[in-house]
């Protein structure tokens, strides 16, 4: 069973840059329609010029969409039912993180983060999955991140909400199983995006070693080889494929202690974990002693 992405109309959100950017550039010569979804409209249009370029007969559409406002995703919604645009393959691709300790993180980004990572791929899915199980065929591939399956301190909320993607698309994988649905999840290193720029985390991204960070096009290209085999979960890149599926092996108490030295050794000399009046498991943890980790 593959995904109807040859001549069929994909939806992407996060389309403006990246991995969404990339996933458009390697589909514009496959897909009959694809419905670029961002913020940014300036970089959608210009997209769609170039998506053109390479395949003048390609069908484009351009939805300005703030995922992090449900109204805006409904008026998408919407849009989509207006101008009788069937979608046979959902990409969920757009992500927010941020770098902070929950505890000094504003509530406002922290739902803008529930919204766009959570909310809005659930939605979109939702709205979109009973028309593809109703005609036998159609696609989801969540853009997902191996930070789902870390312990660190500062990015507690977005680990939590690419947790919820895990969950999410393997148990829905389950329940479309047999009905022409593919469901497929994605969970990439570290990729050389704008995201850590944005997240805030470049000095995180930036101790991970060159044999582990790949290009959004490769990232693209191995989700897409990934998608069309229908396979659960896709870790793109050979050398952090094997990293994390060796890590499925290490006990939950060893990641926690692994978790811990990263944390002292990527945050030492930062104020990330060095609060103003640290309680007393605060100060053990500045300590260095894991007990009770």
């Amino acid at each position: 069973m593959r995904p109807p992405i040859d001549s069929g109309t994909i939806l992407i959100t996060g389309a403006s840059s990246g991995i969404g950017r990339e996933l458009a550039l390697q589909l514009a010569r496959r897909a009959r329609t694809l419905v670029l979804v961002a913020r940014r409209l300036e970089r959608l249009e210009a997209l769609r010029d170039e998506l053109l370029l390479l395949n003048p007969t390609l069908g484009v559409v351009v939805e300005q969409c703030d995922l992090a406002n449900p109204d805006s995703v409904d008026a998408l919604l919407e849009s989509l039912r207006e101008n009788l645009v069937r979608v046979d393959v959902l990409v969920n691709n757009a992500g927010l993180g941020d770098y902070s300790l929950y505890e000094q993180e504003s509530w406002s980004r922290i739902h803008q983060m529930l919204q766009v990572n959570v909310m809005a791929p659930v939605l979109l899915t939702h709205r979109l999955l009973r028309h593809m199980v109703e005609r036998k065929r159609g696609g989801i591939l969540n853009i997902s991140s191996g930070g789902a399956r870390v312990f660190l301190p500062g990015l507690a909320v977005y680990a939590g909400t690419k947790r919820f993607v895990d969950g999410f698309t393997e148990s829905l994988r389950l329940e479309v199983f047999g009905s022409g649905v593919v469901v497929t999840q994605v969970a990439p290193g570290p990729v050389e995006t704008e995201f850590s720029e944005l997240a805030g985390t470049e000095e995180l991204d930036g101790q991970a070693p060159s044999w582990l960070r790949i290009s959004a096009a490769r990232c693209a290209r191995e989700a897409l080889a990934g998608f069309e085999n229908a396979e659960a979960l896709v870790y793109p890149g050979l050398a952090y494929r094997w990293m994390m599926r060796l890590s499925s092996l290490v006990p939950r108490p060893v990641m926690r202690v692994a978790g811990f030295v990263a944390a002292r050794r990527l945050y030492r000399g930062t104020s990330l974990l060095e609060p103003a009046h640290p309680d007393p498991g605060q100060r053990a943890l500045l300590a260095g002693a894991p007990e009770g980790l």
